[in-house]
């Protein structure tokens, strides 16, 4: 068999277990096996498993050792514009929600106090949220404000939107970030909250955002299930 056949097998199975998760297979329900496929397909299992090492890789489908292939949720493709989880939500007609919202009055601390041009020792609200699309936990959010400049923020937040809130109830509107972004894992207590397996994959999200003054409004950490996002960015040569 030449190789151009070869490719073509390969290509034939990849087409056909896409075909399969777009007209019917839900997030994770299991494909049949390589054995089965290879038998449809009148292709080798070699040629079955490279095609699914591909769908693996490119976060179509997981593999569970001795259980099978079981398709993958529907990751959401984030650009590099400042936009809130609200705003990503919507733009996918998915409804952004939040689960166990807490709002503190904390010590800055050097992190925060050095993004925010505070003292560690100045007060910061503190945000932490569960952050849902269609109620499915996505992503772990905290939002750090100086607290002279929240009046009241620490009694909760209005709406679901906390950048729609910043702009009504204090003026406060964002219009550039510096963000830097970590590949980690998740430990058992993030697991447990985004409802993973502990140790998976996952990004870890730093922002500090500013006004139109270049004032630093807000420093964000945030992490978001790696089998739910991904970070779609274009470049160009100079």
């Amino acid at each position: 068999m030449t190789s151009a056949e070869a490719a073509s097998k390969h290509e034939r199975v990849r087409m056909h277990v896409e075909q399969m998760i777009t007209q019917g297979l839900s997030p994770h329900e299991k494909l049949p096996t390589e054995r089965d496929l290879a038998e449809t397909l009148e292709v080798n299992r070699q040629t079955v498993r490279r095609a699914l090492d591909d769908l693996e890789r490119e976060g179509a489908v997981y593999r569970m050792q001795g259980a099978g292939t079981f398709v993958s949720e529907t990751r959401i493709s984030k650009s590099f514009e400042l936009t809130s989880f609200s705003e990503d939500m919507r733009a996918r007609n998915m409804r952004p929600g939040s689960k166990s919202v807490e709002v503190a009055v904390e010590a800055a601390g050097q992190t925060v106090g050095y993004a925010l041009n505070l003292s560690p020792r100045d007060d910061v609200v503190r945000v932490r949220r569960v952050r849902t699309g269609d109620d499915i936990p996505i992503c772990l959010e905290e939002s750090s404000f100086a607290a002279g400049s929240v009046p009241g923020l620490e009694d909760g937040i209005i709406g679901d939107s906390l950048y729609d809130d910043l702009r009504s109830r204090f003026g406060l509107v964002a219009v550039r970030a510096d963000q830097e972004i970590h590949a980690v894992v998740l430990d058992e207590a993030q697991a447990a909250a985004l409802h993973t397996p502990p140790f998976s994959p996952a990004f870890l999200v730093k922002r500090t955002t500013y006004d139109a003054r270049s004032r630093p409004i807000e420093y964000a950490e945030s992490v978001y299930r790696g089998d739910r996002y991904s970070y779609q960015l274009s470049i160009s040569r100079p």
